[in-house]
């Protein structure tokens, strides 16, 4: 498995809200307990929530907020879309501002890791790849407002989604969707789908392939 992949399992498994404890989820893993601190320093470093310690435990925590402001999704979305853009640009100087940025945005997120995201840096490895995915969320959030169905290709394999919610987790972005094509909830990494189109027609919501439904399957 590669490391990416492993770090995104791991984040799955914290998000519960549960506290997880290091040899558990070297465990379900399937790696040495100094690999797991390091994944967790290296989340902790790439933007992600992540709350605990060493011989306590840990878990993500949600939550994005900036004071004074109190950011929506879309809003975090824009903002490092334009850091990320500005950030590879052939001018130094707008490049170096980007950085700037990042690093004042950095000082200004509350301590507390149950508020936000400790830290607001440009994505580090292995999440830099993330950004292939940034193409493909005004289509996913605009078939979800419309209530629309996509075709999505992952893994070279076709999918009908109805998409039903948009999460971000420290530079990853992931789509809670009921799949038609396997008849159940599914949760995709917006960075691996390799091709995005709406379907014409529109979905009727039913209470068994709704969010609120994930949510409780989940539960």
């Amino acid at each position: 498995m590669r490391r990416s992949d492993r770090l995104m399992n791991l984040i799955q498994i914290l998000r519960d809200g549960s506290l997880h404890k290091a040899e558990d989820l070297a465990k379900r893993t399937d790696v040495s307990l100094r690999t797991i601190y390091r994944d967790m320093d290296t989340l902790a470093a790439s933007g992600v929530p992540i709350e605990g310690e060493r011989g306590v435990g840990y878990r993500v925590m949600a939550a994005i907020t900036l004071p004074p402001l109190n950011l929506t999704m879309t809003e975090v979305e824009a903002l490092h879309l334009g850091l990320m853009a500005v950030s590879t640009s052939t001018d130094p100087d707008l490049t170096q501002a980007a950085k700037d940025l990042a690093r004042k945005l950095d000082s200004v997120m509350p301590e507390d890791p149950s508020k936000a995201p400790e830290g607001f840096n440009l994505a580090v490895y292995p999440f830099a790849d993330a950004a292939r995915g940034f193409q493909h969320l005004p289509t996913i959030r605009q078939a979800i407002r419309t209530r629309q169905k996509l075709s999505v290709t992952l893994d070279d394999n076709i999918r009908t989604l109805r998409p039903l919610q948009l999460d971000y987790w420290g530079r990853l972005w992931t789509c809670v969707a009921w799949c038609e094509t396997t008849q159940s909830f599914d949760e995709l990494r917006v960075d691996q789908i390799s091709d995005l189109r709406i379907l014409p027609g529109l979905f009727v919501d039913e209470a068994d392939k709704s969010y609120a439904a994930y949510l409780r399957q989940k539960g």
